[in-house]
């Protein structure tokens, strides 16, 4: 494939969740208290709705519990849209639902979608990054407004670009990035996804491409990128910045900047850290920086449209995927299941904890999910080209509702319309269709996971929301 789809499909790698399910969560008075940020002032609000109660009977299958939601899932399978799709929901007390249709491929023996089928997940990995952030920064080895440059003193003296479209000249940064704006997307870093001209071409030299996507791409972006985080965090600090520090959200390679700073504070690598902190502990037995030879039958193929039609695009067989990359990407380097990521969710959504086992205290788990934002700057939502799934043009936020920035997601200042989603919501999304969010007031999160480019050739986000939406209003009845 051309390098001008890797850029046009991928522009969308995190792509948010947002007038579907986004992400928000206001900021509690003691997570106000421990950062600077400033939430943005609230609309008075309708009474939101009730938490989901304790939903019955037991037992069903979700295809029962959750009849719009599957006959969406059958409906784009039917049509030829997408091989498969799994979703995974939490909702009150019932065990986890897993609606899903279809097959993980396109030849004939694939094997069918369900809770431990593997996908990329893309940006969905950013707020995993963010999480083992917030662990360090709980611990006290890691300072949200710290200078990046205490751990890599390369960030010390930056620049920033005057025309970031056209031209590399550039004047002195008027401060230091920092640790919260690495996670908001504040940092005034760029990403290849998004760069254009001169320092588009000066991320391709420098080997900035912290992705994968296929083998052709692959083989082209390893003769340049570097081999180690180390090597690949010193790179970007020589690259100018596209804003001032803390002046502007700007969709980034700060996640992937994080990671190296993770272990440097933790003094292990930044995988193996992620791996021991927080997939061993929550059994997330499905998620992969490299897919093991033995579970390569589970993984998806993602594929891509030419016109309404489906082609493979990165099948298991050469994917990049299943080999060990340059280096961990703490932007968008897992593949995960849905099962696991709904783990995930669930600690966060019951605050740091599940099965007994503490990931990170309560209030970190709400600071994660408040609005970490630098004082003054808002988050602008992002336009349909980056595969929100709305409809409309121009923006994923939600008439009537408040939009803010947690650690590697957004967050609901307000309720979105009709109370759904919650203030409070968090999540976010990834390139290739993927979406996942956790509302704590109404006791709710969802995964969903598909493997196709561009993430947005479907409206899947938000007409999932929609008949999910539907189904739980049933169970009130």
């Amino acid at each position: 494939m051309k390098r001008s789809f890797w850029i046009v499909t991928t522009g969308a790698i995190a792509l948010a969740t947002t007038a579907a399910i986004g992400g928000e969560i206001e900021a509690l008075p003691q997570a106000q208290t421990a950062t600077k940020a400033t939430p943005a002032p609230l609309r008075a609000q309708a009474k939101p709705a009730p938490p989901i109660a304790t939903l019955s009977p037991r037992g069903l299958p979700a295809s029962v519990l959750l009849p719009e939601t599957q006959a969406l899932f059958d409906g784009y399978i039917r049509g030829g849209k997408m091989p498969g799709v799994v979703a995974a929901y939490g909702l009150g007390d019932l065990p986890t639902l897993y609606p899903a249709a279809g097959k993980i491929g396109l030849a004939a023996d694939a094997l069918p979608a369900g809770p431990d089928s593997l996908w990329r997940v893309y940006s969905m990995t950013k707020p995993i990054t963010a999480a083992a952030a917030m662990i360090l920064i709980e611990q006290g080895k890691i300072g949200l407004d710290d200078p990046v440059s205490k751990y890599i003193p390369a960030f010390k003296t930056m620049t920033v670009l005057t025309d970031p479209d056209t031209s590399l000249a550039a004047v002195p940064a008027k401060s230091e990035i920092t640790i919260r704006e690495l996670l908001t997307h504040t940092s005034g870093l760029g990403y290849n996804i998004s760069a254009k001209g001169p320092l588009l071409k000066l991320y391709e030299a420098k080997g900035i491409l912290p992705g994968e996507v296929n083998a052709a791409t692959e083989a082209q972006a390893r003769k340049a990128r570097p081999a180690t985080l180390e090597e690949f965090a010193n790179r970007v600090a020589t690259v100018p910045l596209v804003y001032q520090p803390g002046t502007k959200w700007h969709y980034s390679i700060g996640l992937d900047v994080m990671g190296r700073v993770i272990e440097v504070a933790s003094g292990m690598p930044f995988d193996q850290f992620v791996n021991t902190r927080i997939f061993a502990p929550l059994k997330m037995q499905s998620s992969f920086w490299t897919v093991p030879q033995r579970d390569v039958k589970r993984l998806a193929t993602t594929v891509a449209f030419v016109g309404d039609q489906m082609v493979p695009f990165d099948p298991p067989a050469t994917s990049p995927y299943t080999r060990a990359p340059s280096f961990p990407y703490g932007g968008a380097g897992l593949v995960m299941s849905a099962r696991d990521y709904d783990r995930f969710l669930d600690m966060l959504q019951h605050d740091g904890t599940l099965d007994g086992v503490r990931v990170m205290k309560t209030e970190t788990a709400k600071l994660m999910m408040s609005n970490l934002l630098p004082n003054g700057v808002k988050f602008p939502g992002l336009g349909n080209a980056n595969g929100n799934g709305s409809t409309g043009g121009g923006t994923t936020r939600p008439a009537a509702a408040e939009i803010g920035f947690g650690a590697g997601g957004t967050v609901y200042l307000t309720d979105g319309p009709g109370g759904f989603p919650s203030k409070g919501t968090y999540g976010w999304g990834g390139a290739a269709g993927t979406t996942a969010f956790v509302d704590p007031a109404k006791r709710a999160r969802g995964t969903i996971m598909v493997n196709y480019f561009p993430g947005e050739q479907w409206p899947l986000r938000t007409e999932a929301i929609a008949a999910l939406a539907k189904d739980v209003a049933k169970f009130r009845r």
